[in-house]
């Protein structure tokens, strides 16, 4: 019998360890593991629960990575229990009791965000109307910005995946922009980086002790590195700058071709907005509030502009002004572009002065140094009824010019010049060596036909 035993143990069947699978079941095993989505295997209450401990922005963006996500991250359960924990103490009675009815599905994450758009718009929405005739934008947005504690985070991406979250180093705000820089000695090297993104967000205290609970973020803008178009903008001993749209300033390292600092200037129209409003994956969309159409008027959107101007760097004014009645006739109108003439070479008291050498001072957190020939413009194109028309806040370089033409001047004759899509600005400065400062001698803007057409509902 011990026989029979044993023999029936060793002719039974065999089991098999892991390691004694053969070559095919384990490919199998490997590709079957690969495609089959665990988390369909779920049973829906665990999913909800698990996405129930995500915060508001988690949830957000974690709807944009597949179906089956973005379907329970709306969820109504996980929206309600967010509703309530937040404004449970504020709300009726009566509202908490007419759940039992049928909703449609989004009604809670509806009333959440209509409630946080509520809370935000009270505080700030007040002081944003009253308007500064000088340059047509709220005359408080510096104040909003400060007292609500907005600031802004810039986030670094790599290759493999990897992120760095960067608070700014130094904020400078000036009339109609803020100049937002961020420096640290752990900056990566510019070729290891793919992206750039800017958020807005609101730094407040956490309300207790173990609480931390982290802001909702304002997607401003974002940079794919090899998909944008840059340009060479200056350089001095120590660092070479990069230009990408929207205006940002990359300084790299001449040495070791890491990341010295990377500079922003945001212009003030809409800035609350932009920084406040936005979702973490999409900017703030301006509604689109076009003025009414004046069909009395031939060339109504040809005239009546206001433009206020201002040249600055990164700590000190160099020049602003304000100019009135600015107008285009339609025979003017060449190569699809409406031409503004601010300055006029040839009237001499237009001419405006620019207190200070032209350069761009920079700081990292262990040197410090400015680059020549380099400032900021930020200009702000005001229409018939006074409201902005083309706002832009950019840095911008100096040039001189192979063959000046002539003028009341003597002296060396420079150039800077700005285009986008947007539209384009064209100055001519000259050097008075006695006075040992630049005169602004000339300053157009060209504005693109299809942006006044659209604009005001015309069809130059």
């Amino acid at each position: 019998m011990a026989e029979e035993k044993s023999q029936a143990q060793v002719s039974g069947p065999r089991v098999q360890t892991p390691g004694s699978r053969s070559v095919v079941e384990r490919k199998r095993g490997r590709r079957r593991n690969t495609t089959e989505n665990f988390l369909e295997r779920l049973p829906s209450e665990i999913l909800i629960k698990i996405l129930s401990y995500l915060d508001v922005a988690s949830l957000f963006c974690l709807s944009y990575v597949s179906k089956l996500l973005h379907r329970f991250a709306n969820d109504d359960i996980i929206w309600q229990q967010i509703y309530l924990s937040e404004f449970e103490s504020k709300m009726w009675k009566l509202e908490l009791s007419d759940d039992a009815g049928d909703h449609p599905p989004g009604r809670w994450k509806k009333m959440y965000f209509r409630a946080i758009d509520g809370q935000q718009t009270k505080m700030w929405k007040n002081y944003l109307k009253n308007i500064n005739p000088y340059n047509g934008l709220p005359r408080q947005t510096e104040w909003v910005l400060r007292n609500m504690n907005v600031s802004w985070e810039l986030r670094l991406c790599d290759h493999l995946g990897g992120k760095s979250t960067l608070v700014p180093s130094r904020v400078r705000f000036f009339e109609s922009s803020v100049t937002v820089c961020w420096s640290r000695a752990s900056f990566v090297q510019y070729h290891h980086i793919s992206s750039i993104q800017l958020y807005g967000f609101r730094k407040e205290s956490p309300k207790g002790p173990n609480v931390r609970k982290p802001p909702w973020r304002s997607l401003i803008f974002k940079i794919n590195i090899k998909e944008s178009p840059y340009r060479f903008f200056c350089k001095d001993r120590l660092i070479k700058v990069l230009c990408f749209p929207p205006g940002v300033l990359v300084g790299i390292w001449r040495a070791d071709h890491k990341v010295a600092f990377i500079m922003v200037t945001l212009h003030f129209h809409k800035l609350v907005e932009k920084s406040l409003l936005g979702s973490p994956a999409c900017p703030y969309a301006e509604p689109l509030d076009p003025p009414p159409v004046d069909v009395s008027d031939p060339e109504f959107g040809l005239h009546g502009y206001t433009l206020h101007f201002v040249l600055h760097n990164t700590s000190a004014l160099l020049m602003s002004g304000q100019f009135h009645q600015l107008a285009c006739h339609r025979f003017p109108i060449q190569r699809g572009l409406v031409e503004l003439k601010v300055i006029s070479s040839t009237s001499l008291s237009q001419h405006r002065s620019l207190s200070g050498c032209i350069k761009l001072p920079w700081k990292s957190d262990k040197l410090e140094g400015s680059i020549e020939n380099c400032c900021i413009m930020t200009l702000t194109l005001l229409d018939v009824f006074h409201k902005p028309f083309w706002c832009v806040s950019s840095p911008i370089s100096i040039t001189m010019e192979a063959s000046a033409t002539p003028s009341d001047y003597s002296g060396d004759h420079f150039r800077m010049d700005h285009w986008s899509a947007d539209g384009r600005v064209k100055m001519r400065l000259v050097w008075l060596k006695e006075l040992k400062q630049f005169f602004l001698i000339s300053l157009t803007i060209y504005v693109p036909v299809s942006k006044v057409n659209k604009y005001f509902s015309r069809h130059y």
